[in-house]
């Protein structure tokens, strides 16, 4: 269902592509595409309250050219951040279903095969971070789940050497309710950079 204010938009409706620099050492892995942000605009975190959020974020830490987001035709360009998700397609309720995510996990799988410098993830949400982890277990890494509690800042190396970062998701309920703030998330994402090696 489209909303009133984009009721001229002819959304785009498929499966989102990724975006960013091919030869980026960190990696941005968020949920899924949001209704009427990527679903309409075709980008991720393109068109709607998280992605305002995110891109002044990386703007601020060095990675996105533009401080806001608002079509593929912007004119934003990313420098050493790739941004992904789990999921390709819009799902009901922002809730992907565990077939949703069985279905598209061949696309991370092929995705993270040819991020040949990834060095750091970010992953966006707690949906995000059981993805990666499952990702690493089809890989046959022997992990202890146990062992990685989803928690913002929290970090862990896994046993590939990647090195994961996790975030709450900067949903609107997120940062509307200051549980996640702009101070929190440049610092997650600052660390990323020194993670990897990269210039603040």
């Amino acid at each position: 269902m489209r909303r009133r204010a984009y009721a001229d938009w002819e959304y785009w409706g498929r499966p989102v592509p990724s975006f960013g620099d091919p030869q980026a050492r960190v990696l941005a892995l968020g949920l899924a595409p949001g209704a009427h942000g990527s679903n309409r605009t075709g980008r991720p975190f393109t068109g709607d309250g998280s992605g305002d959020f995110l891109y002044s974020i990386l703007h601020e830490a060095g990675f996105a050219s533009l401080p806001r987001a608002t079509s593929r035709n912007d004119g934003m360009k990313l420098t050493d951040l790739w941004i992904t998700s789990v999921v390709r397609c819009a799902p009901p309720a922002n809730k992907p279903s565990p077939e949703e995510l069985r279905t598209c996990s061949s696309w991370m799988d092929e995705e993270m095969a040819l991020l040949k410098n990834l060095r750091v993830v970010v992953c966006l949400g707690r949906i995000a971070f059981d993805g990666l982890l499952a990702y690493e277990q089809r890989k046959g890494a022997k992990l202890v789940r146990g062992n990685f509690t989803f928690a913002h800042a929290a970090e862990y190396t896994l046993p590939a050497g990647l090195t994961v970062l996790a975030s709450y998701h900067p949903s609107l309920q997120n940062t509307n309710t200051g549980k996640l703030t702009r101070t929190m998330f440049l610092d997650v994402f600052m660390r990323a950079r020194q993670l990897a090696g990269l210039k603040p």
